[in-house]
């Protein structure tokens, strides 16, 4: 088979990696890949929202499936044109992947089929919300409503915090038009955690949880990234609560879609805060998270394209997915500056120091004059598989030691919470 996927991060580059251990794949293009995927599949220069141009070069290339990383070509549609010109993609329909683009249609859907999440109210009047705040007082999480590359958060431990989020998002325009609407939810106490779910409709088959480290300082402080690191799975975190997070949200959701008009099929990604009261939903993503992905995908046993192929045909229901008995961490190394303004063009170096069972996924990376440089915010995620939480931890960051670029900065508590 000829495959393709979408995006040139660090979870484009766990899913090539993943999707290349296949006997069934012959050839992965990635559109637009980087250095690291250039080594498992072949690069095409093409925009992940031109989505006509990725059209034209699946039917030229009689590309037999294509896999999207990324939410903006999803809620740009890119599965709804696919199909329409008779080509092959697992993922979202635009209308599905709402479920991310709008966190107050996500809200709103709970509320209706009554899934555990958050209380929270939504504003497009700035004043509106700004009174609302400061009658609820703080702690309180203040959302943008659409995408906003994972930086649209702000856990307001002060009114002032609150405040100052509401006025950066809906007065200075921060996030353009997805700040034009806030949804201000009350703040939940527990663990955090992720579960990702390959969904075929109604049928629902989890992954192994993880947990993301979203601030860019250790003891999770400072602003929100993209995610600083994850480990999978939680040592903390019974089997059972897996089960009844999935009985209780994961499958009412995708049914709760169906129900809708708009059935999912694709990566149901859930973040969830284990409260005292139980399970709640924090947010949903319509694709994989990253770096979730770079976690979960390494302790994948099942073959990936075959997963695909059975949700293409509604088959997932009669699909054994198998997991190892590993456990994997990935820390993310990133820019100076990040996640504001960053420093770009640091040679990279100590990458042919590293083997299995380390992997490094290429997140924002390039080349130049035949050198490895970095190119983006986060720039590398260093996973590693061991037999114990403790193992890979060990690996990961004894890894991290041999590699090194100017201003590279990373936590060095990714999974620590988990061994206390």
């Amino acid at each position: 088979m000829k495959v393709l996927v979408v995006g040139g991060g660090g979870r484009e580059h766990a899913i090539v990696w993943k999707l290349s251990q296949s006997p069934k794949i012959d050839r992965i293009y990635c559109a637009p890949g980087n250095p690291g995927i250039a080594e498992l599949a072949e690069c095409v220069s093409i925009s992940i929202s031109d989505i006509e141009k990725l059209a034209e070069f699946a039917k030229k290339e009689q590309i037999e499936l294509t896999f999207v990383g990324p939410e903006e070509p999803l809620l740009h549609g890119i599965v709804n044109h696919f199909k329409q010109q008779g080509l092959t993609i697992f993922g979202p329909t635009r209308e599905a992947a709402l479920i991310e683009g709008s966190k107050a249609f996500a809200k709103e859907l709970m509320m209706k089929y009554r899934i555990p999440t958050a209380k929270y109210a939504s504003f497009t009047n700035y004043e509106e919300a700004l009174a609302y705040v400061r009658t609820t007082g703080a702690p309180i999480v203040i959302k943008a409503d659409g995408l906003a590359a994972g930086k649209g958060v702000v856990v307001a431990q002060t009114v002032t915090e609150a405040e100052e989020a509401l006025k950066t998002m809906m007065e200075e325009a921060a996030f353009g038009s997805a700040g034009a609407r806030v949804v201000v939810e009350e703040f939940l106490e527990g663990e955090e955690m992720t579960l990702l779910a390959f969904v075929d409709g109604t049928t629902v088959k989890p992954m192994v949880p993880a947990q993301d480290h979203k601030p860019v300082y250790n003891g999770d402080q400072g602003p929100n990234t993209g995610g600083m690191g994850t480990y999978a799975p939680l040592p903390q975190v019974n089997p059972s609560m897996v089960e009844r997070i999935v009985r209780e949200i994961v499958e009412p959701t995708a049914k709760a879609m169906v129900e809708e008009g708009r059935s999912f099929e694709g990566i149901l990604y859930t973040g969830l805060m284990l409260t005292r009261e139980g399970p709640k939903v924090i947010e949903y993503n319509a694709r994989f998270g990253d770096p979730e992905t770079q976690v979960v995908l390494p302790l994948l046993e099942t073959d990936l394209l075959d997963i695909f192929i059975a949700g293409l045909s509604k088959g997932l229901e009669n699909m054994e997915v198998k997991w190892k008995d590993k456990s994997a961490v990935c820390v993310v190394m990133s820019s100076a500056g990040y996640p504001g303004p960053y420093d770009k063009g640091n040679v990279i170096q100590g990458l042919d120091q590293i083997s299995y069972p380390t992997i490094v996924f290429h997140a924002g990376t390039t080349k130049k004059d035949g050198e490895l440089i970095s190119y983006g915010g986060r720039v590398l995620g260093i996973t590693s598989i061991g037999d114990t939480l403790q193992e890979a931890r060990d690996l990961a960051y004894g890894a991290i030691e041999k590699i090194s670029f100017e201003g590279a900065h990373y936590r060095t508590d990714i999974g620590s919470k988990a061994l206390r």
